[in-house]
């Protein structure tokens, strides 16, 4: 079996064991916790994205690995990252929380299709032993970030009358 092949199975497989330990786990204590608690535990777990910049560092990945993918996804889950970590921070200023949750879900799922894209377009699964020692990262991790997004969003949905007041300053309604 090519490497090409085993990465993509990799790829595909990885969403199956977050998807039943998740559904088993994780989704029946976020869906009982408090809207701003549950957003948050999902917000730490984002925070860490601040190593994709590993994705940039020569002799963790190697030298043929594609510009294009690795930059991009490098920078891309920094800056999610910090928007993770900044609405950890506010957490106790509602509406700056709220914002912060919507933008680093939003750059976050966008970031992770959009490397997904990169990926297809540069040829990666053909290059998978480029990623090196962050070959991990899309198998193991991204699924999970992708899941606690998608997790994310309907929290945000099924709260939207008390985060629509949050966004809109009127915490005194809540």
């Amino acid at each position: 079996m090519s490497p090409a092949i085993v990465f993509q199975i990799h790829l595909v497989l990885g969403y199956i064991p977050w998807l039943l330990c998740f559904g088993a786990y994780v989704w029946p204590r976020l869906k009982s916790m408090d809207g701003v608690e549950a957003q948050r535990a999902i917000a730490t777990l984002h925070s860490f994205r601040f190593f994709g910049l590993v994705f940039i560092v020569p002799g963790v990945v190697g030298p043929n690995l594609p510009a294009g993918f690795s930059t991009f996804a490098a920078y891309g889950d920094f800056a999610v990252g910090l928007l993770a970590m900044l609405a950890l921070l506010t957490v106790r200023r509602r509406p700056l929380f709220w914002s912060f949750v919507v933008a680093f879900n939003l750059l976050g799922t966008v970031d992770i299709l959009v490397n997904y894209y990169h990926g297809a377009q540069l040829g990666l699964p053909a290059l998978a032993g480029q990623l090196g020692a962050t070959y991990w990262i899309p198998i193991i991790y991204v699924p999970l970030l992708m899941v606690t997004h998608f997790a994310a969003f309907y929290l945000l949905v099924r709260s939207q009358p008390k985060a629509a007041r949050f966004l809109t300053g009127d915490a005194a309604a809540s």
